[in-house]
């Protein structure tokens, strides 16, 4: 199959380095010193107890999703609409387009501008960027998917490629499930610049962590939506599991990037105030990384 993955992160060259493994022609479309490098060398898929390069094809135009089968969209959530009306001229209109981003509204966004559906899709990876073209995987890889005619053409896409996918009635609650996780670790992990393990053990943080649990779970009941599963549990999970692993807002500010913190925190704090709802554990979340973001611009 033809796949491309526009914005060639540590989410999508991970994905797209896994499903280049299988046998799939895979471009990725990221920034020029990646591109460079993966065009040179080819990707670098680094599990940490063992590399090998991957052959990629290596992107800086939208343009190179023209004739793909697949796109899997992995871009910021700001970069969204943007991203969304820079491919669209490429896209013919059965292909099957998967949004593998944070955030619970990017696939309706996107497809509102891509004017087809969108998959929305809840990752459950660790992974960071160890350069130009080299992605580090420090664990798990699973995605949910939501329900389509084409979901099942997904899943016999990625999983012989070694990436487990569910089909999940209930994405959008999967969705808000994995953004109540990070809107508990991504601020604190980015304002303190600590790996999820270091965070919990300051004074008072399980309790300032479990004031925005509790926040967001109100926001979503408010919405309408139902949160699978023990939310906290998985929460205190994470740090026993990855206790050296950066949020991704924590890599943004350490790069000196805007962060998607817009659409963790901050989209509860919009929501919170649309629905009558306090949300002040999100709110100073937020406030505090907005802060954080304009002292390293």
């Amino acid at each position: 199959m033809k796949i491309a993955v526009m914005g060639a992160g540590a989410v999508g060259c991970y994905y797209g380095a896994m499903l280049a493994r299988a046998g799939h022609d895979v471009t990725l479309i990221g920034r020029p010193n990646h591109v460079e490098a993966m065009n040179r060398d080819g990707l670098l898929l680094d599990f940490g107890s063992s590399q090998e390069y991957v052959t990629v094809a290596g992107n800086t135009d939208a343009a190179g999703v023209a004739g793909a089968d697949m796109i899997l969209f992995c871009v910021k959530s700001t970069d969204t609409i943007e991203a969304g009306e820079q491919i669209k001229p490429f896209i013919s209109a059965n292909v099957i387009v998967l949004s593998l981003q944070n955030g619970v509204d990017n696939a309706r966004r996107l497809g509102g501008v891509l004017g087809q559906p969108v998959i929305p899709v809840v990752v459950y990876v660790a992974t960071s960027m160890g350069g130009p073209g080299h992605v580090k995987h420090h664990g798990r890889g699973e995605l949910v998917i939501g329900p389509s005619a084409q979901s099942q053409a997904v899943v016999d896409t990625l999983v012989p490629a070694k990436i487990p996918v569910e089909v999940s009635d209930n994405a959008e609650g999967a969705l808000w499930a994995k953004m109540i996780l990070n809107c508990a670790y991504n601020a604190l992990s980015a304002i303190t610049q600590l790996p999820y393990g270091e965070v919990v053990q300051g004074v008072g943080v399980w309790d300032v962590m479990r004031n925005a649990v509790d926040e967001c779970l109100a926001v979503a009941k408010g919405c309408g939506v139902t949160v699978p599963g023990d939310v906290w549990g998985a929460i205190e999970k994470i740090a026993e599991t990855m206790p050296g692993q950066f949020s991704s807002t924590a890599q943004d500010l350490a790069r000196g990037k805007a962060s998607e913190i817009d659409f963790l925190n901050g989209y509860i704090v919009r929501k919170g105030a649309e629905l009558g709802i306090a949300t002040p554990t999100n709110l100073a979340l937020h406030a505090l990384t907005k802060l954080q973001e304009t002292k390293l611009a």
